[in-house]
């Protein structure tokens, strides 16, 4: 399979060496990318031909992911909409919905949407995703290959749901990094060092995660393993349910999925 990059960012960047990490040939994988210095630099690190516009010869592919900005994919959609034939094309940009893009590219059926986080920077992270119907199982295992690379992915066989992976997993590791910090500012205020305290709260949530996804038990039931009657964790929660804490997680969540549709209907507008 040879794949184009439209787009050699971050999350580019992170999908390009899983790749070439789990053994795909760099000669089969090129990027369109319009800033030298970030030319030069994905040149250096992984080797790889690179063009500065996009161009026939630069899409002569089996796979086409685009990985630039929300706001600048209607225009570079334009400039790729000839050059189509058969390629499976894939975005990576949030918000955009596939029937928008599908539009800008002249009724293009060969589309599929993901949504990753930016844990896949560091190969953990978790992408939604969503085809048109003129997709193929094969198109879709493509697409997924290409995704696995830096983590793992669920399927969705409706677009509206995509609202709600945003919401949880595409925005979640702000929410994690938030409790992460709150943890650390505890820390602080008991006396323990910075490093003392974000030493404590990293490893924490990392070993809390690792065992949750191991374990056959709900959440809710490693939960209360650690909730002895009368102890301090018990105090702890008693204090967060007092707070309305979870409900106040998942009126943020509701909000981002909110957000999340009113970006796609904005984006849409484009074009």
């Amino acid at each position: 399979m040879k794949i184009t990059f439209i787009g050699g960012g971050n999350m580019a960047g992170a999908l390009i060496g899983g790749l070439l990490q789990q053994g795909f040939d760099p000669g089969n994988v090129c990027v369109i990318e319009v800033n030298p210095e970030a030319r030069a630099s994905l040149t250096r690190v992984f080797e790889l031909k690179t063009y500065s516009s996009i161009g026939a010869e630069a899409v002569q592919s089996d796979l086409i992911v685009l990985a630039v900005k929300p706001q600048q994919l209607c225009a570079v959609a334009a400039e790729l909409k000839p050059l189509l034939g058969k390629q499976l094309v894939v975005s990576i940009a949030a918000g955009v919905r596939a029937q928008d893009l599908a539009r800008w590219l002249g009724g293009y059926a060969r589309l599929v949407r993901a949504m990753p986080n930016t844990p896949a920077l560091v190969r953990a992270g978790v992408t939604g995703l969503y085809a048109l119907p003129g997709v193929s199982t094969q198109e879709r295992n493509q697409a997924q290959q290409v995704l696995d690379a830096v983590g793992t992915c669920v399927w969705f066989s409706d677009e509206t749901q995509m609202d709600a992976v945003t919401a949880v997993s595409g925005s979640g590791p702000a929410y994690v990094f938030y409790f992460i910090e709150a943890l650390e500012a505890a820390a602080l205020e008991l006396g323990l060092t910075p490093e003392q305290g974000r030493e404590l709260a990293l490893a924490t949530f990392f070993g809390a995660a690792q065992l949750a996804r191991s374990s056959h038990d709900a959440p809710a039931a490693l939960r209360a393993k650690v909730t002895s009657k009368g102890g301090t964790t018990e105090r702890a929660i008693q204090a967060m349910e007092q707070a309305g804490v979870k409900a106040l997680i998942q009126g943020a969540v509701h909000a981002a999925a909110r957000r999340s549709r009113e970006l796609g209907d904005e984006l849409g507008k484009q074009g």
